[in-house]
């Protein structure tokens, strides 16, 4: 493997803010952000915004929240999977993952697989409607299960939305719409594209390499993860793209690991912006990764009750150039349209981020930033 690059910190986060899209130029559509990400997450906690809406803002600024919709269920551009979006170009490298489903030797698999055999039946019957009926939401389907799902979960006894989860994981069903929170189903092969198999190794080193420009820069056990593990073949894939030059070794600081940075994101100028990002956001989303490279402590305070809260319930952190300079603790009140910051917290002194409050103001329709 050729000699490593040494890289500052200062080089390593202006590679990763530049990797994740978030420094100038902004990009131009909400495909491009999507397909950048690979897999853009979604969550339905709503204090300010949904998580895949406000990423794409952090990214795009303001733009129309019905276009990802849109994309995503009537254009086709963009398809629903495992909460996640991804990009309908893309559609190869889950398919991948779709076959392998459920995957592995632990005890959920082997029972997942088990619990599907033993209602072959149901799964007959919910294809057969979605196929003579469809598009249906599953009040419009009936629990024709022969073996009660049993884990010991939440979701026992929910045996029409678990077959309906397998068939979606499985890729023989898919989300073609949504009515409020109720998702609306169809058979796959009426909404995704029919294509030649993509043998595994161009699976593996497409999901290393796009992973890798998305992080701009990682340890070898930070990137290249399919939905579902690390896709077969990972490890040769990764010795290809380092021996071609995709993926270069360096060294970061005084960090150790073996971390690499993709070819295209190490070159170029870094041009800084500043603004609000989702407590998902993939720059943040690893926290020893971003405790490491930006010196910043970030954990997620949705499921810590009130009184234990460090920061508050849905915090965003502020992006200043290549540095995580603090927090905001924000709530936009809709009923007012108020968007109120209860707490704002620096670390290292604070900055100017009245544009990208009133940015973010205004996409949500405030009429008001009520500051602490």
């Amino acid at each position: 493997m050729p000699a490593a690059i040494r890289l500052s910190l200062t080089d390593a986060r202006r590679i990763a803010v530049r990797g994740q899209r978030l420094a100038e130029p902004q990009p131009r559509s909400v495909v491009e952000v999507v397909r950048a990400q690979l897999a853009l997450q979604m969550d339905p906690t709503a204090a300010v915004a949904r998580t895949e809406q406000l990423v794409l803002w952090s990214r795009l600024g303001a733009y129309d929240v019905a276009e990802l919709y849109r994309l995503l269920y009537e254009q086709g551009d963009l398809f629903e999977y495992r909460a996640h979006i991804a990009a309908i170009a893309d559609y190869a490298l889950f398919r991948d993952t779709m076959r392998r489903s459920p995957r592995g030797d632990g005890a959920r698999s082997v029972y997942l697989r088990t619990w599907l055999a033993e209602n072959a039946s149901f799964r007959r019957y919910v294809l057969r409607e979605l196929r003579r009926r469809g598009p249906l939401r599953s009040r419009e389907l009936e629990d024709r299960a022969v073996v009660p799902y049993r884990t010991g979960g939440w979701n026992d006894g929910k045996n029409l939305t678990m077959m309906l989860e397998r068939l979606w994981a499985q890729g023989e069903i898919a989300i073609i719409g949504r009515e409020g929170a109720e998702r609306i189903w169809d058979l796959a092969e009426r909404r995704y594209p029919v294509e030649k198999r993509v043998p595994q190794a161009e699976v593996a080193r497409a999901t290393i390499d796009r992973q890798l420009r998305r992080s701009g820069v990682a340890r070898a056990d930070q990137f290249g993860f399919a939905l579902d593990g690390r896709p077969p073949g990972w490890e040769p894939a990764l010795r290809t793209l380092a021996r071609e030059r995709v993926a270069i070794p360096v060294e970061v600081g005084d960090l150790g690991g073996d971390w690499f940075a993709h070819a295209e994101v190490l070159e170029g100028d870094f041009r800084p912006r500043t603004t609000l990002l989702s407590p998902f956001d993939k720059l943040v989303y690893d926290r020893d990764r971003t405790e490491e490279l930006f010196g910043f402590r970030f954990r997620l305070e949705i499921y810590v009750p009130k009184a234990k809260r460090e920061f508050g319930y849905y915090v965003l952190p502020v992006l200043h150039g290549d540095r995580l300079v603090g927090r905001i603790d924000p709530f936009f009140d809709r009923k007012d349209r108020v968007l109120r910051i209860n707490a704002v917290y620096w670390e290292g002194g604070p900055v100017d981020i009245d544009e990208p409050v009133a940015s973010l103001a205004q996409w949500l329709g405030a009429g008001e930033v009520a500051w602490p």
